[in-house]
């Protein structure tokens, strides 16, 4: 049982961060100053080495508030590592901005700002080895059957299910699922090793025997009249109690709440560049880039205009209707690669292997997506994006739109020349489903960082299309 072993274990940890934090500094004082690399002449403005180590007085407490203010001090059995260091890294920028304006306030211009420097440096990687080193730690002894935390889930559910498989895939985690009380599944009933106990009723018993952890409610959604009387009884017992709800389907992995004088309210979808700010930056991203694209890749369009106009008959570039932003239609443009079609012919599906309809050149086009770079001024207009989900034809879109659960969520951002589904391989006649899985990811966790991303991976593996025929 470890009910009372977090609260010790984060003091451990903020004596372990404080020292750390004195250390780097220390440290980055003596290379500074005192090193044989140092060519500091002491006589002229150098403060005094007790000047400097009593700023420790406020420099210590000030990070580790700080430390707190950016949730480094809570439970990470689950959490994704690089959010850790990512924290880490804002909390110690924050420090050297604070650290700076105070010597400003102060008037203190005989501070080592370079000093600061190195401190900002150093801190940063021996926290993050250090607190590294603390996770390998518990993760090794939880393996190893150590520092468990005891769990019941209360109401067999899709959302019980998935519970019971992301804690079996993740050792590291520490859970131990004791068993599924529900009042509908027989007990006895087992699920991936977890078992059917009881019935909820059980609960009245088992709770004052004290020896669970926490209490997670996986009700399915027609048991939701009983929440309240569930959650009550566990509050009541004081052991920790959890909420997962049966509808994790219809929500974003982070769910975007607001705050109506007290009434929560969870969006259904969080679209990040909904926001005005976010569409500004990311429009003139485009812009940029299209530019730059459209003078770099010239002499490629160029010389691919005249082979296509050498090999066969017909415009250079096709035309084709697309679903974009809103649900509106426009022309994207493509390098012709097939052979022209009556009206309407090319309306009846995709390309398929060895397809007779494509051309010599436009094999080696589509092989190498440069049958796509026409679509530059596509962004340059603003029908599309450089990175987004790639649109779709208007007649596979009433298709797929009743087929794919959620699938219309990809038209409330800008399609995009490369994306997300692209870099992961879902190109051509691949998986429509996990295509805007890939799609609606990016969608609800876009940041202009995870663009750059995709344009760098772009041009290591997006170009070479193994699926276009």
């Amino acid at each position: 049982m470890i009910k009372d072993n977090q609260k010790y274990f984060n003091r451990i940890h903020l004596l372990v961060d404080a020292i750390v934090v004195a250390i780097s500094y220390i440290l980055a004082w003596y290379l500074k100053f005192a090193s044989p690399f140092s060519n500091i002449d002491p006589s002229v403005g150098v403060l005094s080495r007790q000047t400097y180590f009593e700023a420790l007085y406020v420099i210590v407490p000030g990070y580790v508030l700080l430390y707190y203010y950016f949730s480094l001090y809570t439970p990470k059995r689950a959490t994704v590592h690089k959010y850790e260091i990512i924290n880490i890294i804002q909390a110690n920028t924050i420090g050297m901005i604070l650290l700076m304006v105070g010597l400003y306030v102060v008037e203190q211009i005989n501070f080592s700002r370079s000093m600061i420097a190195m401190f900002y440096g150093i801190n940063i990687v021996l926290t993050t080895i250090f607190r590294s080193l603390i996770r390998m730690s518990l993760q090794f002894f939880r393996k190893k059957g150590y520092n468990l935390k005891y769990i019941l889930l209360v109401g067999y559910s899709r959302a019980a299910e998935e519970y019971i498989n992301r804690i079996n895939a993740n050792p590291q985690w520490g859970y131990v699922v004791r068993g599924i009380l529900d009042d509908f599944v027989p007990s006895g009933t087992v699920y991936k090793g977890v078992k059917v106990v009881g019935t909820i009723g059980n609960l009245l018993y088992i709770l004052p025997e004290n020896k669970l952890d926490e209490i997670a409610i996986t009700l399915s959604l027609k048991d939701y009249d009983r929440l309240e009387y569930i959650v009550d009884l566990c509050e009541k017992s004081g052991v920790h109690t959890k909420f997962i709800p049966d509808y994790n389907s219809l929500f974003p992995s982070r769910p975007y709440t607001e705050d109506l004088m007290g009434l929560a309210v969870v969006n259904i979808r969080y679209v990040p560049l909904t926001n005005t700010l976010n569409w500004i930056v990311k429009r003139i991203m485009d812009i940029v880039v299209s530019l730059i694209g459209i003078v770099v890749s010239s002499p490629i369009m160029i010389a691919s205009a005249i082979a296509i106009k050498c090999s066969s008959k017909g415009p250079i570039i096709f035309k084709q209707e697309r679903i974009g932003l809103h649900n509106k239609p426009f022309l994207m443009y493509k390098f012709r690669t097939m052979e022209v079609q009556k009206p309407g012919a090319e309306k009846k599906g995709w390309t398929v292997k060895d397809d007779p309809r494509v051309t010599k050149v436009g094999k080696l086009l589509r092989r190498t997506s440069m049958d796509e770079l026409p679509q530059l001024f596509n962004i340059l207009k603003g029908d599309m994006s450089v990175v987004g989900p790639r649109p779709e034809r208007p007649q596979f879109v009433e298709k797929f739109k009743e087929e794919i659960p959620r699938y219309m969520v990809k038209h409330q951002v800008r399609p995009g020349l490369t994306g997300w589904a692209q870099i992961n391989g879902y190109r051509g006649d691949t998986s429509i489903k996990r295509r805007i899985e890939c799609d609606i990811f990016y969608i609800e966790n876009w940041t202009m960082s995870f663009d750059i991303k995709i344009m760098f991976l772009t041009l290591f593996k997006g170009f070479i299309n193994k699926n276009a025929y």
